[in-house]
């Protein structure tokens, strides 16, 4: 015989339409926007990991002074590794503020993957990067000028080998605005000229190592590098496994995962316990009815089951359109994030069974499993105490009493609150929740703007120029500095630190460096927790040797990781004269030393390179976070709020009977949950605060470089703000649900 409670299912979903519409939607969005995530996240993911045998990746890549003669090259290649000449020009562009690498057509290393367009095949034809050819407002068929010669644009391609566009390895972010690579046949290539050519070379070794970022990978290129030095004057090496260009964006594409999961999992959870809350809200009102069906022979399985059955219906539901949405529209959203950041090769989107169980069979599981728990607690009672409507499980106590001289009012919104502490400790939550990512999404501009006011006013020097060899220059301000770079210490993770030697009485760096004194930044100190009178360890970047430093002092530079040292103490750390000079700090420009014998030249647009591409890779990511936080906000208030004043609906009843207006029934409970709201809205904040800071370090901790977690006052503002502004909807919503209480609801379940 068919269970007659089955027929009630769909009734009891129409019944509360309003209350599985918005989770409905919620969770929808969720698992779309999750599923899309990892769905775009893995087919991109897939697709690199294939280009490496696809393009040929390098295995490396080193630079010489001048073109390796044959007997060079065949001296490289005893070494049991095949050099490939992969040459570039770096040229500025004429027609906007950007540089650009250009490199002969690549036929053996790194192939060229050709997204759009075609090859170049005269000598004035040019394939950009996808992104940097986007970011700069260039289409296929379109012409611009380089170093005075002009290019037509022909197709855009990525290079797997600049996935990610780092111009320099030791840069803290890519910069895929001013910066740019590009293609060129080889004819053209000639046609550029050699006044800024580098002599790059890629390397792949005869047998390569069996995991090309593992120990076995490094040992190989530490070899390399000291026999290559011996033969060549080296000016650049990077191994693949020390790449940012190759790596960085392979370590970002699996590095979410864990962050949109988790954060995913919290909010299935909040919205398991909205669940179990309204449940225990349909069961306390059903209580007499689930009393005689207890009576009458119905097992407690069968009545959890029945009541499990509409949150796991409605939730299939919105995992099977969030799975569609995820596979077609979000797809394309998400991966349009990644692309919006990386110059990826072509890929496919790919059927990944590990996202579906993650988007919809886990949280399905932690659904049920919720309000499994609550169901068998509520359920264990006695059918008596159902009928009685006494589903307390310890004797009720006398009510808390008030004071006679706080007025009616004020008494009877405290009863209110009294009555629904529960309700109003998961408003706290998910305020909590709701409001961290909200913050989360709008510190993100005004940090950025932060920084770089904050790296600008704290430049060593308008002008850094580093030398390929020493050279005097008559400029006035001009001081000879030193500049080298180190390793952190650690197995899992290390990162480049600058190694600054100032000059004796410097006009740019105000540290006493006498005496053998070691300074390091505030990022530096932010970072790892230092302070002065600890120790620190630095050691080569491939080599054994270790440097122990003693930290004298903090030297105010909130973004970058560096250490100050004398040069006196610089040239004895590294073995130089006591003489020698990197190159120059300056104000003013230096226009008396021939371009050919300057390495690099740093200016603002170099320090503020990190700044403008997280803006530009990151700010519609935001927009997500910000929306999702106002979701979460809304849904969590007005489902609970609801269930106040549906728990109260024959006291409303009564005031309405009693001639209390419906302005100040609002006043009693809307506006108490009111009250609530917004203590909750300025309690969080500083628990915001703390958990943004503690999550940020974590955050921050597995990647290079440091962005200090500065959150303005007026964010916080602008946070409470939008959620009064949220919250003023929903009580609108909330109002039409205490006009719609009858007048009749006081004559029923009269005890």
């Amino acid at each position: 015989m068919k269970n007659p409670l089955s027929k009630r299912i769909l009734r009891e979903i129409k019944g509360e339409a309003g209350k599985y519409i918005v989770i409905f939607l919620f969770m929808t969005a969720l698992i779309a926007i999750v599923s899309g995530f990892l769905i775009a996240g893995e087919s991109l993911k897939t697709a690199y990991d294939q280009s490496f045998d696809k393009y040929n990746v390098e295995d490396g890549n080193f630079e010489l002074g001048e073109k390796a003669d044959s007997e060079c090259i065949s001296s490289i290649e005893s070494e049991e590794v095949t050099p490939f000449e992969n040459f570039y020009v770096e040229e500025d562009t004429d027609d906007f503020d950007s540089t650009l690498r250009i490199f002969a057509d690549r036929k053996d290393v790194n192939k060229v993957c050709l997204l759009s367009g075609e090859m170049p095949v005269s000598e004035n034809e040019i394939a950009l990067d996808r992104l940097y050819a986007k970011n700069n407002d260039l289409s296929v068929g379109d012409s611009f000028s380089v170093a005075g010669k002009s290019l037509k644009v022909v197709g855009t391609v990525a290079l797997p080998d600049y996935s990610a566009l780092f111009q320099n390895n030791t840069d803290f972010m890519f910069d895929s605005i001013k910066f740019g690579v590009a293609v060129m046949t080889d004819e053209g290539f000639q046609t550029m000229g050699d006044s800024h050519i580098h002599y790059s070379y890629s390397w792949k070794y005869d047998t390569p190592p069996a995991d090309p970022s593992g120990k076995e990978a490094k040992d190989m290129a530490e070899n390399f590098m000291e026999s290559l030095s011996t033969k060549a004057a080296l000016t650049s090496f990077i191994p693949r496994c020390s790449s940012n260009a190759i790596n960085f964006a392979g370590d970002d594409l699996g590095g979410d995962r864990v962050i949109i999961l988790t954060m995913m999992y919290v909010l299935i959870v909040i919205i398991a316990f909205v669940f179990a809350i309204t449940t225990s809200n349909t069961i306390s009102r059903e209580s007499n009815v689930i009393g005689t069906l207890r009576a009458s022979g119905y097992t407690k399985a069968e009545l959890i089951r029945h009541y499990m059955a509409s949150p796991v219906i409605v939730l299939l539901i919105a995992a099977v359109v969030g799975n569609v949405l995820g596979y077609t529209l979000f797809k394309n959203i998400m991966a349009d994030q990644y692309l919006g950041s990386y110059s990826l090769v072509s890929y496919k989107t790919l059927w990944n069974a590990t996202a579906f169980i993650e988007t919809t069979i886990v949280p399905i599981a932690i659904m049920m499993l919720i309000n499994f728990v609550m169901l068998a607690r509520m359920m264990s009672l006695s059918p008596l105490k159902f009928i009685r409507r006494d589903l307390k499980r310890r004797q009720k106590k006398k009510a808390f009493k008030l004071n006679t001289k706080i007025n009616i009012m004020t008494r009877f919104r405290l009863r209110v609150i009294f009555q629904n502490i529960p309700n109003y400790i998961t408003i706290f939550v998910g305020v909590l929740f709701a409001g961290f990512i909200l913050v989360f999404g709008t510190m993100f501009t005004p940090l950025l703007d932060y920084v770089e006011e904050e790296t600008i006013s704290n430049m060593v020097a308008s002008h850094q120029y580093i030398l390929k060899a020493p050279t005097k220059t008559e400029t006035s301000d001009a001081e000879k500095y030193c500049i080298g770079s180190l390793k952190t210490t650690g197995d899992d993770f290390t990162e480049n630190i600058s190694i600054y030697g100032i000059s004796e009485g410097s006009e740019y760096i105000h540290a006493d460096l006498s005496s053998g004194k070691v300074y390091i930044s505030s990022a530096y100190s932010d970072k790892y927790g230092l302070n002065k009178g600890d120790d620190i360890t630095l050691k080569e970047e491939f080599g054994d040797k270790e440097y122990t430093l003693n930290v004298d002092g903090i030297y105010k530079n909130p973004t970058t990781l560096s250490v100050f040292v004398s040069r006196e103490q610089f040239n004895e750390m590294f073995d130089k004269e006591s003489d020698y000079y990197s190159g120059y700090l300056s104000d003013e420009g230096i226009d008396d030393i021939d371009g050919n014998l300057i390495a690099a030249e740093i200016t603002e647009d170099d320090y503020t390179k990190s700044s403008r591409q997280l803006k530009q890779s990151m700010g519609s990511m935001m927009s997500i976070f910000w929306v999702l936080g106002v979701a979460v906000f809304m849904l969590v208030i007005y489902l609970l709020a609801k269930i106040i004043i549906e728990k109260n609906a024959q006291s409303i009843s009564i005031t309405k009977i009693l001639g209390y207006e419906k302005r100040e029934i609002n006043q009693i409970y809307i506006h108490t949950t009111t009250i609530v709201t917004i203590i909750s809205l300025i309690a969080v904040v500083p628990v915001i605060h703390v958990l943004l800071n503690w999550v940020w370090h974590a955050m921050m901790a597995g990647y290079t470089g440091w962005i200090p977690c500065v959150v303005q006052v007026s964010t916080y503002c602008k946070v409470v703000v939008i959620g009064i502004i949220t919250y003023a909807v929903v009580a609108a919503l909330l109002m039409r649900e205490t006009k719609k209480i009858p007048l009749a609801d006081a004559l029923k379940n009269v005890e």
